[in-house]
């Protein structure tokens, strides 16, 4: 079965909305050049807290010092730390050794076909991937929500290609879900802006969304 994240959380309501809708994974974006979800790292700890042990929860940290990551997760105690920015390979190993307890996911950003022989980079000290349509060298850096879709095909032949669980992200929605998922067979699918109106988490959305993948 599919794993289902919810990203751009915004508040502990929202994380209940997201988690009451059958969400296995929220994900809390921290301080970003850009994009739709950034919290304070207060609010993100105090939503970590309150649905600790329930569900798996990302922080989106752009941060690629192992010394900043690591202060970073003990602010906002996450289960898991999404990596949006390529870290070197010894970064992910020392964040690894210094929190074993966290699972650390890293995000490649599928441009083209180069997307594949970095992720193989990338995926040395990872306990997963994940794939999105950012576009990291802008003027102003975008590292995800940005409602875009990439070539799922890329994304398809990474997930072939590694051992490690891949997650799919980058434009989904109710109407290309189903699609995406039998193209790159990933191990989950992580949406932001695909399940909100006017910013805020569309209850109806979200269920058409979970009905959407549930019925593969």
């Amino acid at each position: 079965m599919t794993a289902i994240k919810i990203c751009c959380i915004h508040s502990v309501l929202e994380a209940e909305i997201a988690i009451a809708a059958g969400a296995e994974a929220l994900g809390l974006v921290a301080d970003m050049p850009s994009g739709p979800g950034p919290i304070s790292d207060t609010l993100i700890a105090e939503i970590t807290t309150h649905i600790a042990g329930r569900v798996e929860n990302f922080l989106l940290t752009q941060r690629t010092e192992a010394d900043a990551i690591i202060a970073h997760v003990t602010a906002c105690h996450p289960s898991v730390i999404q990596l949006v920015q390529e870290t070197s390979a010894e970064t992910r190993a020392t964040v690894k050794a210094a929190l074993p307890h966290i699972e650390l996911v890293q995000v490649v950003h599928v441009a083209d076909a180069d997307a594949i022989s970095q992720a193989h980079a990338l995926a040395e000290h990872a306990d997963a991937l994940l794939l999105d349509s950012g576009r990291p060298n802008a003027p102003t850096p975008e590292f995800g929500g940005t409602g875009r879709t990439h070539d799922w095909e890329i994304s398809r032949r990474i997930v072939e290609s590694v051992d490690l669980p891949v997650w799919l992200a980058g434009g989904l929605n109710v109407s290309n879900v189903r699609e995406a998922i039998a193209v790159v067979q990933p191990h989950g699918v992580d949406l932001c802006t695909g399940v909100r109106t006017s910013g805020a988490l569309d209850i109806e959305k979200l269920a058409d969304y979970i009905a959407a993948i549930r019925a593969i």
